[in-house]
Protein backbone atom coordinates (compact mmCIF):
# COMPACT_ATOMS: atom_id res chain seq x y z
CA UNK A 1 0.00 0.00 0.00
CA UNK A 2 3.04 2.26 -0.11
CA UNK A 3 3.66 2.46 -3.86
CA UNK A 4 3.71 5.92 -5.51
CA UNK A 5 0.55 5.09 -7.49
CA UNK A 6 -1.42 4.09 -4.41
CA UNK A 7 -0.13 7.09 -2.45
CA UNK A 8 -1.37 9.29 -5.31
CA UNK A 9 -4.81 7.68 -5.19
CA UNK A 10 -5.18 7.92 -1.43
CA UNK A 11 -4.36 11.63 -1.69
CA UNK A 12 -7.40 12.19 -3.93
CA UNK A 13 -9.74 12.88 -1.00
CA UNK A 14 -9.77 12.90 2.81
CA UNK A 15 -10.82 9.48 4.10
CA UNK A 16 -10.90 7.22 7.13
CA UNK A 17 -7.91 4.90 7.36
CA UNK A 18 -7.94 1.14 7.92
CA UNK A 19 -6.30 1.64 11.31
CA UNK A 20 -8.92 4.20 12.36
CA UNK A 21 -11.68 1.80 11.32
CA UNK A 22 -10.28 -1.14 13.29
CA UNK A 23 -9.65 1.03 16.36
CA UNK A 24 -13.05 2.76 16.24
CA UNK A 25 -15.14 1.99 19.34
CA UNK A 26 -18.17 1.45 17.10
CA UNK A 27 -16.42 -1.00 14.76
CA UNK A 28 -18.21 -4.05 16.24
CA UNK A 29 -21.57 -2.37 15.59
CA UNK A 30 -20.50 -1.42 12.07
CA UNK A 31 -19.37 -5.00 11.38
CA UNK A 32 -22.69 -6.39 12.59
CA UNK A 33 -24.63 -3.92 10.44
CA UNK A 34 -22.54 -4.83 7.41
CA UNK A 35 -23.24 -8.54 7.88
CA UNK A 36 -26.96 -7.81 8.33
CA UNK A 37 -27.14 -5.72 5.18
CA UNK A 38 -24.91 -7.96 3.05
CA UNK A 39 -26.89 -11.08 3.91
CA UNK A 40 -30.13 -9.21 3.22
CA UNK A 41 -28.99 -8.50 -0.37
CA UNK A 42 -28.48 -12.19 -1.20
CA UNK A 43 -30.28 -14.24 1.46
CA UNK A 44 -33.22 -16.19 0.15
CA UNK A 45 -32.02 -15.88 -3.45
CA UNK A 46 -29.80 -18.89 -4.25
CA UNK A 47 -29.98 -17.99 -7.94
CA UNK A 48 -28.30 -14.63 -7.32
CA UNK A 49 -25.71 -16.25 -5.06
CA UNK A 50 -24.78 -18.86 -7.68
CA UNK A 51 -24.72 -16.18 -10.37
CA UNK A 52 -22.43 -13.67 -8.65
CA UNK A 53 -20.83 -14.90 -5.41
CA UNK A 54 -17.42 -16.21 -6.45
CA UNK A 55 -14.41 -14.04 -7.19
CA UNK A 56 -14.34 -14.44 -10.98
CA UNK A 57 -18.10 -14.00 -11.38
CA UNK A 58 -18.21 -11.09 -8.98
CA UNK A 59 -15.41 -9.22 -10.73
CA UNK A 60 -17.19 -9.65 -14.09
CA UNK A 61 -20.34 -8.13 -12.59
CA UNK A 62 -18.39 -5.41 -10.79
CA UNK A 63 -16.44 -4.40 -13.88
CA UNK A 64 -19.61 -4.45 -15.97
CA UNK A 65 -21.26 -1.68 -13.97
CA UNK A 66 -17.99 0.27 -13.72
CA UNK A 67 -17.18 0.08 -17.43
CA UNK A 68 -20.76 0.98 -18.33
CA UNK A 69 -20.55 4.09 -16.13
CA UNK A 70 -17.43 5.21 -18.01
CA UNK A 71 -18.79 4.45 -21.50
CA UNK A 72 -18.62 7.51 -23.78
CA UNK A 73 -20.09 7.02 -27.29
CA UNK A 74 -17.65 9.64 -28.64
CA UNK A 75 -14.56 7.86 -27.27
CA UNK A 76 -14.12 4.29 -28.62
CA UNK A 77 -11.41 3.55 -26.05
CA UNK A 78 -14.10 3.72 -23.33
CA UNK A 79 -16.62 1.42 -25.01
CA UNK A 80 -17.78 -1.50 -22.89
CA UNK A 81 -16.94 -4.47 -25.10
CA UNK A 82 -16.07 -8.07 -24.26
CA UNK A 83 -12.51 -7.36 -25.37
CA UNK A 84 -12.17 -4.46 -22.95
CA UNK A 85 -13.70 -6.54 -20.15
CA UNK A 86 -11.13 -9.29 -20.79
CA UNK A 87 -8.33 -6.72 -20.80
CA UNK A 88 -9.28 -5.46 -17.34
CA UNK A 89 -9.89 -8.93 -15.91
CA UNK A 90 -6.40 -9.99 -16.98
CA UNK A 91 -5.01 -7.25 -14.74
CA UNK A 92 -6.61 -8.82 -11.65
CA UNK A 93 -4.77 -12.11 -12.07
CA UNK A 94 -7.74 -14.15 -10.86
CA UNK A 95 -7.07 -17.02 -13.25
CA UNK A 96 -10.27 -16.48 -15.22
CA UNK A 97 -9.75 -17.77 -18.75
CA UNK A 98 -11.12 -16.07 -21.83
CA UNK A 99 -13.49 -19.02 -22.31
CA UNK A 100 -14.78 -18.58 -18.76
CA UNK A 101 -15.33 -14.88 -19.38
CA UNK A 102 -17.31 -15.64 -22.53
CA UNK A 103 -19.37 -18.16 -20.55
CA UNK A 104 -20.03 -15.70 -17.71
CA UNK A 105 -21.02 -12.94 -20.12
CA UNK A 106 -23.34 -15.36 -21.88
CA UNK A 107 -24.86 -16.40 -18.57
CA UNK A 108 -25.43 -12.79 -17.50
CA UNK A 109 -27.10 -12.12 -20.85
CA UNK A 110 -29.31 -15.21 -20.63
CA UNK A 111 -30.69 -14.23 -17.21
CA UNK A 112 -31.34 -10.61 -18.08
CA UNK A 113 -28.38 -8.91 -16.42
CA UNK A 114 -26.61 -7.82 -19.61
CA UNK A 115 -27.80 -6.63 -23.01
CA UNK A 116 -25.70 -6.56 -26.17
CA UNK A 117 -26.09 -4.23 -29.13
CA UNK A 118 -23.97 -3.13 -32.07
CA UNK A 119 -22.02 0.10 -31.66
CA UNK A 120 -23.72 2.90 -33.57
CA UNK A 121 -20.39 4.17 -34.87
CA UNK A 122 -19.08 0.72 -35.85
CA UNK A 123 -21.72 -1.98 -36.35
CA UNK A 124 -19.04 -4.69 -36.30
CA UNK A 125 -18.46 -4.11 -32.59
CA UNK A 126 -20.83 -5.36 -29.91
CA UNK A 127 -21.42 -3.12 -26.90
CA UNK A 128 -22.42 -4.70 -23.58
CA UNK A 129 -24.84 -2.86 -21.34
CA UNK A 130 -26.01 -3.76 -17.83
CA UNK A 131 -29.79 -3.98 -17.58
CA UNK A 132 -31.84 -2.16 -14.97
CA UNK A 133 -32.03 -5.47 -13.10
CA UNK A 134 -28.25 -5.55 -12.71
CA UNK A 135 -28.05 -1.86 -11.88
CA UNK A 136 -30.75 -2.20 -9.22
CA UNK A 137 -28.78 -5.04 -7.64
CA UNK A 138 -25.67 -2.86 -7.71
CA UNK A 139 -27.47 -0.05 -5.88
CA UNK A 140 -28.49 -2.52 -3.17
CA UNK A 141 -24.92 -3.84 -3.02
CA UNK A 142 -23.51 -0.33 -2.64
CA UNK A 143 -25.97 0.58 0.13
CA UNK A 144 -25.00 -2.58 2.06
CA UNK A 145 -21.32 -1.68 1.85
CA UNK A 146 -21.84 1.96 2.84
CA UNK A 147 -24.14 1.15 5.76
CA UNK A 148 -21.24 0.54 8.21
CA UNK A 149 -19.69 3.87 7.23
CA UNK A 150 -22.86 5.64 8.36
CA UNK A 151 -22.03 4.28 11.83
CA UNK A 152 -18.31 5.08 11.78
CA UNK A 153 -18.46 8.42 9.93
CA UNK A 154 -21.86 10.02 10.62
CA UNK A 155 -20.32 13.40 9.76
CA UNK A 156 -20.12 12.33 6.09
CA UNK A 157 -23.27 12.35 3.99
CA UNK A 158 -23.67 8.95 2.31
CA UNK A 159 -27.37 9.67 1.80
CA UNK A 160 -27.44 9.45 -2.02
CA UNK A 161 -25.91 5.96 -1.96
CA UNK A 162 -28.10 4.81 0.91
CA UNK A 163 -31.21 6.07 -0.93
CA UNK A 164 -30.19 4.28 -4.12
CA UNK A 165 -29.74 7.47 -6.16
CA UNK A 166 -29.06 6.37 -9.77
CA UNK A 167 -27.08 9.50 -10.65
CA UNK A 168 -24.76 8.99 -7.69
CA UNK A 169 -24.38 5.35 -8.69
CA UNK A 170 -23.10 6.37 -12.13
CA UNK A 171 -20.75 8.98 -10.68
CA UNK A 172 -19.45 6.56 -8.06
CA UNK A 173 -18.84 3.75 -10.52
CA UNK A 174 -17.18 6.07 -13.02
CA UNK A 175 -14.70 7.18 -10.36
CA UNK A 176 -14.21 3.60 -9.10
CA UNK A 177 -12.21 2.49 -12.12
CA UNK A 178 -9.30 4.73 -11.18
CA UNK A 179 -9.09 3.07 -7.76
CA UNK A 180 -8.88 -0.50 -9.09
CA UNK A 181 -5.16 -0.77 -8.13
CA UNK A 182 -6.06 -0.27 -4.46
CA UNK A 183 -8.86 -2.83 -4.66
CA UNK A 184 -6.50 -5.34 -6.24
CA UNK A 185 -3.85 -4.69 -3.62
CA UNK A 186 -6.34 -5.17 -0.79
CA UNK A 187 -7.39 -8.51 -2.31
CA UNK A 188 -3.81 -9.77 -2.51
CA UNK A 189 -3.30 -8.86 1.15
CA UNK A 190 -6.22 -11.04 2.29
CA UNK A 191 -5.20 -14.64 1.46
CA UNK A 192 -7.42 -16.10 4.19
CA UNK A 193 -10.44 -14.38 2.66
CA UNK A 194 -9.57 -15.57 -0.83
CA UNK A 195 -10.24 -19.13 0.38
CA UNK A 196 -13.89 -18.11 0.64
CA UNK A 197 -14.03 -15.65 -2.27
CA UNK A 198 -12.67 -18.22 -4.71
CA UNK A 199 -15.42 -20.76 -3.93
CA UNK A 200 -19.00 -20.58 -5.16
CA UNK A 201 -21.14 -19.04 -2.38
CA UNK A 202 -18.05 -18.95 -0.16
CA UNK A 203 -18.52 -15.35 0.89
CA UNK A 204 -22.12 -16.08 1.85
CA UNK A 205 -21.16 -19.16 3.88
CA UNK A 206 -18.54 -17.10 5.72
CA UNK A 207 -21.03 -14.27 6.35
CA UNK A 208 -23.63 -16.72 7.67
CA UNK A 209 -21.06 -18.31 9.99
CA UNK A 210 -19.89 -15.01 11.45
CA UNK A 211 -23.41 -13.59 11.67
CA UNK A 212 -24.54 -16.63 13.64
CA UNK A 213 -21.58 -16.15 15.99
CA UNK A 214 -22.50 -12.53 16.64
CA UNK A 215 -26.10 -13.51 17.34
CA UNK A 216 -24.90 -15.74 20.20
CA UNK A 217 -21.86 -13.87 21.48
CA UNK A 218 -21.75 -15.82 24.75
CA UNK A 219 -21.02 -19.14 22.98
CA UNK A 220 -17.84 -19.61 20.89
CA UNK A 221 -19.39 -22.54 19.02
CA UNK A 222 -21.78 -22.00 16.11
CA UNK A 223 -24.20 -24.43 14.51
CA UNK A 224 -24.48 -24.08 10.72
CA UNK A 225 -25.64 -27.47 9.45
CA UNK A 226 -24.13 -28.13 6.04
CA UNK A 227 -27.44 -29.19 4.48
CA UNK A 228 -29.28 -26.07 5.73
CA UNK A 229 -26.54 -23.70 4.55
CA UNK A 230 -26.34 -25.46 1.20
CA UNK A 231 -30.08 -25.10 0.65
CA UNK A 232 -29.94 -21.48 1.77
CA UNK A 233 -27.29 -20.51 -0.79
CA UNK A 234 -27.89 -23.01 -3.58
CA UNK A 235 -24.85 -25.26 -3.16
CA UNK A 236 -24.44 -28.85 -1.99
CA UNK A 237 -23.76 -29.88 1.59
CA UNK A 238 -20.56 -31.49 0.29
CA UNK A 239 -19.44 -28.12 -1.07
CA UNK A 240 -20.05 -26.47 2.33
CA UNK A 241 -18.25 -29.29 4.17
CA UNK A 242 -15.20 -29.14 1.91
CA UNK A 243 -14.97 -25.38 2.27
CA UNK A 244 -15.04 -25.51 6.06
CA UNK A 245 -12.60 -28.41 6.12
CA UNK A 246 -10.21 -26.27 4.06
CA UNK A 247 -10.77 -23.43 6.53
CA UNK A 248 -9.91 -25.81 9.36
CA UNK A 249 -6.67 -26.85 7.63
CA UNK A 250 -5.72 -23.14 7.44
CA UNK A 251 -6.36 -22.61 11.14
CA UNK A 252 -9.47 -20.47 10.66
CA UNK A 253 -12.08 -22.72 12.28
CA UNK A 254 -12.27 -25.89 14.32
CA UNK A 255 -14.95 -28.42 13.40
CA UNK A 256 -16.08 -30.05 16.62
CA UNK A 257 -18.72 -32.44 15.27
CA UNK A 258 -19.86 -33.82 11.92
CA UNK A 259 -22.30 -31.97 9.70
CA UNK A 260 -21.49 -28.42 10.80
CA UNK A 261 -23.47 -28.66 14.05
CA UNK A 262 -20.60 -27.29 16.14
CA UNK A 263 -18.05 -24.94 14.54
CA UNK A 264 -15.57 -22.90 16.55
CA UNK A 265 -14.40 -19.68 14.89
CA UNK A 266 -10.73 -19.19 15.69
CA UNK A 267 -9.14 -15.77 16.36
CA UNK A 268 -7.26 -15.82 13.03
CA UNK A 269 -10.54 -15.83 11.08
CA UNK A 270 -11.97 -12.90 13.03
CA UNK A 271 -8.74 -10.93 12.58
CA UNK A 272 -8.56 -11.67 8.84
CA UNK A 273 -12.21 -10.82 8.30
CA UNK A 274 -12.03 -7.60 10.27
CA UNK A 275 -8.96 -6.50 8.32
CA UNK A 276 -10.65 -7.34 5.02
CA UNK A 277 -13.89 -5.47 5.67
CA UNK A 278 -11.98 -2.53 7.16
CA UNK A 279 -10.05 -2.38 3.88
CA UNK A 280 -13.34 -2.34 1.99
CA UNK A 281 -14.74 0.46 4.16
CA UNK A 282 -11.56 2.48 3.70
CA UNK A 283 -11.74 2.08 -0.09
CA UNK A 284 -15.44 2.90 -0.30
CA UNK A 285 -15.00 6.03 1.81
CA UNK A 286 -12.07 7.12 -0.36
CA UNK A 287 -14.02 6.60 -3.59
CA UNK A 288 -17.04 8.43 -2.24
CA UNK A 289 -14.87 11.31 -1.15
CA UNK A 290 -13.33 11.54 -4.62
CA UNK A 291 -16.72 11.23 -6.34
CA UNK A 292 -18.27 14.01 -4.26
CA UNK A 293 -15.23 16.27 -4.16
CA UNK A 294 -14.90 16.06 -0.40
CA UNK A 295 -12.21 18.45 0.83
CA UNK A 296 -12.22 17.73 4.55
CA UNK A 297 -13.48 15.17 7.01
CA UNK A 298 -13.86 15.10 10.76
CA UNK A 299 -11.82 12.71 12.85
CA UNK A 300 -13.56 9.36 13.11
Amino acid sequence: MDSPEIRRLTARAPHISIGEILDHPLFPAARKLYLDRFLAVYDGDPFLVRLLIESGRFVVYHLAVILEAGHDPERPETWFTVGRLKQFLAQFGLGVSQRQIDHLVGRLRSVGFLDVRPAEQDRRLRILKPTERMLAHDRDWLAAHYAPLTVLCPHNDYGPIMRGDARMQVLHRRVSLEFAPIGHKLLTEAPDMMLFFDRAAGHMILAALLHAALEQADDPHVAIPYADVGDRFGVSRTHVRRLLMSAQEMGLVQLKTRGGHCVEILPRLWASYDRAIAGGMFLHDLIYGAATGRTSTATA
